[in-house]
């Protein structure tokens, strides 16, 4: 007997062949084997949205294989990734080898280890339509939003332009933010802070102002606080009221593919795409001492919190045994997937529980043991008990004033002795109270004002537009990394510190698209889309109603457009710097080139005069004096030098960071990566210290 059994990475193909024995042969597909065509629309919008799909050229010699292998072979079985673009795939490969669409010939794997193989092998099903007619709706969509806008911002703009249903959206977004940002007009406020000492403690506790007589004030300006700190200056501090609690904590659950990919850029700065990559691997396929091939985490696509009881079973077993009863529930653990989640799927988690990620450190690369170890701990942490805190509030009155101080203890720390999960804020950090009554006098240690400023939204990481993306409904989570990896390639947006910050071109382009494509940049119409496509799939919609519906408005806002913009063409102005070009005394103007942003002459063809960007970085050269610049190697590396090199031959490959030497006063440098330390940039002077953790977070 003789079976062929069909994956999309050759990466699989290992880990699965040790499972199904010699009667199986696997292969991978690796990809998609057909697709529309690169040079035209291929879809016959008139008839149907029929789609013309072609061979991929450079699919060629891997058609030809899989058409040999199905020679002859008793059964054929395609065992493309479970999700909607591998039915996809799997429809695509059964139309190539003319297999009946009627055959139970389609397996899903939720994990490549033993037990998951023998499930999917066992359910053999026939290929979802409605899965495959979901995925080709988005591809349609998406290829009419990008053949027919895309060309317009060509010629309206500047080459090389793309929009996308979903990246345009993003664009915007992060263009709005931006907007927000600039018209944000900040507030004046004033805050107290009191140093106090309790008669039982020699180590004194903070207490923050509140108000008057229970209700809150807000200080306003500098004579509002300096009223308030005249009258309690020379006050007796006194404890009104003393409350005291238990806090508990849960644990986060076990991750979705969005969370996962926040969690990774908080935690580990990896970015979305370097995060999914990492996570394929690991799904994939490692090889493991004793075990061979094996994957070690579920199916990384998917948006439901829903796991197994083997797997609960098998993380409790770990949990009691390596730190004992009290760290389960009182019981088992059960997440409630979101309304609009697809539960085609487990959570991301472990495949064995019990593989510790130290254990498999020396078969992992650095990415996958980072990754590995982020997944693990989530998701045993998930089913451990909370962690309980004894929480005290006093409210500490002075001169009829309101101060309060909070802290807390930890009881029990549950959960927390594995795991803890990150935030996009700064959380203000609580301490240890001292025992307090009601009366008890304290002695004040200090009392002092501090002048702020409102501050506007920041700026969106990766995490944090995620995050609005998945709460807004727009896309689905597998488009999050690709959309954010394309609208910085197509220098929309560009990383600064982190954060996403929106070019002149994604502004210009957002500006048209708002002006003349309203519905394809506005979150609802696009969330409204996936809701559209879910219920294709979920057989309650047509394909090609779907697409009639939005063609038929679409057709008519791209005529419009066109008869709007015929004589119109947009220039990106260039940004301006306070720069002297040396040669003819103008300003020189920030462009962007092949290899990044550089310094030109506005003058040009006349002026020729180009310069690198120089970032400049705190402190001072510890040689001369000079300012430091950030630089890049020949090879694009970073390091750092003075502004005076060569005449100054300072260099170094840690950054500087904007504090001085205690030691002998010059700039102090940061080293990362193994021997993590802080150390003086005077190559004459010995101080280091080791990284501040608690800073660093």
């Amino acid at each position: 007997m003789a079976n062929l059994v069909i994956v999309e990475s050759p990466t699989k193909t290992k880990s699965i062949k040790k499972y199904l024995g010699k009667n199986y042969k696997v292969v991978a597909s690796k990809g998609h084997v057909r697709d529309l065509p690169k040079s035209t629309l291929g879809v016959d919008v008139d008839h149907g949205f029929t789609p013309k799909y072609l061979n991929i050229k450079k699919q060629a010699e891997i058609i030809k294989m899989l058409k040999a292998e199905a020679k002859g072979k008793d059964k054929i079985y395609l065992a493309t990734d479970p999700d909607r673009e591998g039915e996809a795939i799997s429809w695509h490969l059964a139309n190539i080898l003319k297999l009946d669409l009627n055959q139970v010939n389609r397996v899903t794997f939720s994990e490549i280890t033993k037990s998951g193989i023998k499930e999917g092998m066992a359910h053999p099903r026939k290929i979802d339509m409605d899965l495959v007619n979901a995925q080709q709706a988005r591809r349609i969509l998406d290829r009419i939003v990008g053949y027919k806008i895309s060309p317009f911002l060509w010629k309206k703009v500047q080459p090389g332009l793309s929009a996308g249903r979903v990246q345009s959206v993003a664009v915007r977004i992060i263009v709005d933010r931006e907007n927000e940002i600039r018209a944000f007009v900040p507030e004046e406020y004033w805050t107290i802070d009191a140093k106090l000492l309790a008669a039982s403690s020699k180590k004194a506790f903070p207490a923050k102002f509140y108000g008057r007589d229970g209700k809150k004030m807000e200080l306003k300006n500098e004579e509002e606080a300096q009223a308030v700190l005249s009258a309690v200056k020379e006050a007796q501090f006194t404890v009104a009221s003393v409350k005291k609690g238990v806090r508990k904590k849960s644990p986060a659950p076990p991750f979705t593919t969005s969370t996962l990919q926040q969690e990774a850029s908080r935690k580990l700065g990896f970015r979305s795409q370097r995060t999914m990559t990492t996570a394929q691997e690991l799904y994939e396929g490692v090889d493991l001492p004793k075990l061979g091939a094996v994957g070690l985490i579920t199916y990384m696509r998917t948006d439901s919190l829903r796991i197994s009881d083997e797997a609960r079973n098998a993380a409790s077993a770990y949990i009691q045994e390596k730190y004992g009863e009290k760290y389960l529930p009182e019981s088992p653990r059960v997440y409630k997937t979101k309304n609009s989640a697809q539960d085609a799927h487990e959570a991301i988690r472990p495949t064995m529980p019990d593989l510790t990620p130290e254990a498999a450190k020396e078969s992992l690369t650095a990415d996958q043991y980072k990754l590995y170890k982020l997944i693990w701990c989530r998701f045993i942490a998930s089913q451990m008990a909370n962690a309980e805190y004894d929480t005290v509030s006093a409210d500490i009155d002075a001169a009829g004033y309101t101060f309060k101080a909070s802290g807390f203890s930890v009881r029990f720390d549950g959960f927390t002795v594995l795991y803890e999960e990150g935030r996009d804020d700064a959380e203000e950090k609580e301490g240890v109270l001292p025992p307090l009554a009601v009366g008890d006098p304290l002695k004040t240690q200090s009392v002092d004002s501090s002048q702020h400023f409102t501050q506007p939204p920041p700026r969106f990481t990766e995490a944090s537009l995620i995050k609005f993306l998945e709460e807004n409904g727009i896309g689905r989570p597998s488009t999050y990394a690709p959309t954010i990896s394309t609208i910085l390639k197509r220098k929309y947006v560009e990383l600064e510190n982190k954060q996403l910050k929106p070019t002149q071109l994604g502004e210009i382009t957002t500006q048209l698209m708002e002006d003349h494509f309203a519905s394809i940049v506005d979150e609802k119409f696009t969330a409204q889309m996936e809701d559209d496509l879910d219920k294709v799939e979920e057989g309650e919609k047509s394909w090609v109603e779907v697409l009639e519906e939005f063609y038929k408005d679409f057709s008519k806002t791209m005529e419009k457009a066109e008869e709007d913009m015929k004589d119109v063409r947009m220039k990106i102005p260039d940004e301006e710097t306070d720069i002297v070009c040396e040669k003819c005394g103008r300003n020189m103007v920030i462009k962007t080139g092949r290899y990044g942003k550089f310094l030109a002459c506005p003058g040009f063809p006349e002026c020729r005069n180009t310069k690198r960007i120089a970032v400049e970085m705190p402190g001072e050269c510890p040689l001369c004096g000079g300012k430091i610049l950030e630089k890049k190697s020949k090879k694009g590396k970073v390091f750092y030098g003075c502004e005076h090199n060569p005449t100054c031959s300072f260099l170094s490959w840690d950054p500087p960071i904007d504090e001085k030497c205690p030691k002998c006063g010059k700039t102090l440098l940061k080293k990362s990566g193994r021997g993590a330390r802080i150390h003086c940039s005077n190559p004459e002077c010995d101080y280091q210290r080791p990284v501040d953790k608690e800073k660093e977070e």
